[in-house]
């Protein structure tokens, strides 16, 4: 039996180890792994997003940030959320590019089609970091034109998009209103996979979150 003991002699006494031990040993070994594996970074803020589709109210995405992590890139989001000027930050801008299967991008306050927005460093600024990646869907990531353009425009996933890993910065990750981004993912797009109503931010905010309330979140994708 694999469970037999296994008797190894030694001096100045006999140990005896049992398969069932090293059976448990290895059990809690994997567990550790894996834990290790999917402990991802810790939400230190959060800002939410109400949607609309054509005029009409969708419902509320909210997406935890990775202050820790990416502290630059997460203070430009959470000051363009909480931006009431239109204009100048995300509130009445509009997603304005959908792929099924792929990711939500928006972002582009000045412009609307993809080729504006800024950042409150300037327009453009550097990549902060790519320790994290593309685990799945509902991972935030920031959209840009090459190396070091970060402005204001940011993609949400709807799968794992792993060829994106170290060329575009994640730094949050969606934890409610999954349903809500699955509806715009499905919305009716045109040639350019610009939807055919407009899909807009009609209000959104941030908060830092008190040190006490910080979580982690897991490196995988989304609850739906």
């Amino acid at each position: 039996s694999l469970l037999q003991e296994i008797k190894v002699s030694s001096n100045p006494g006999t140990v005896v180890v049992t398969m069932k031990m090293l059976l448990s040993f290895g059990a809690v070994l994997l567990l550790a792994c894996s834990l290790e594996a999917t402990k991802g970074p810790k939400v230190t803020h959060k800002v939410w997003f109400d949607i609309t589709i054509g005029g009409e109210e969708a419902g509320r995405i909210e997406i935890g940030l990775f202050g820790k992590t990416v502290p630059k890139t997460v203070e430009n989001f959470v000051q363009l959320a909480n931006n009431e000027e239109v204009g100048e930050g995300y509130k009445g801008s509009k997603f304005h590019r959908v792929i099924k299967d792929f990711m939500l991008q928006g972002g582009d306050f000045t412009r609307g089609d993809g080729t504006g927005g800024k950042s409150i460093y300037g327009d453009k600024f550097k990549d902060e970091n790519f320790k994290l990646k593309h685990y799945g869907s509902g991972w935030l990531s920031m959209a840009n034109s090459g190396k070091d353009t970060n402005g204001s425009q940011f993609f949400i996933t709807t799968k794992q998009t792993s060829w994106l890993d170290g060329r575009h910065v994640v730094f949050g990750k969606v934890i409610s209103g999954m349903d809500v981004v699955r509806k715009v993912e499905s919305y009716k797009t045109d040639g350019r996979d610009k939807p055919v109503k407009d899909v807009a931010i009609a209000d959104c905010a941030g908060e830092a979150l008190a040190e006490e309330d910080f979580f982690a979140t897991a490196k995988e994708a989304s609850t739906e």
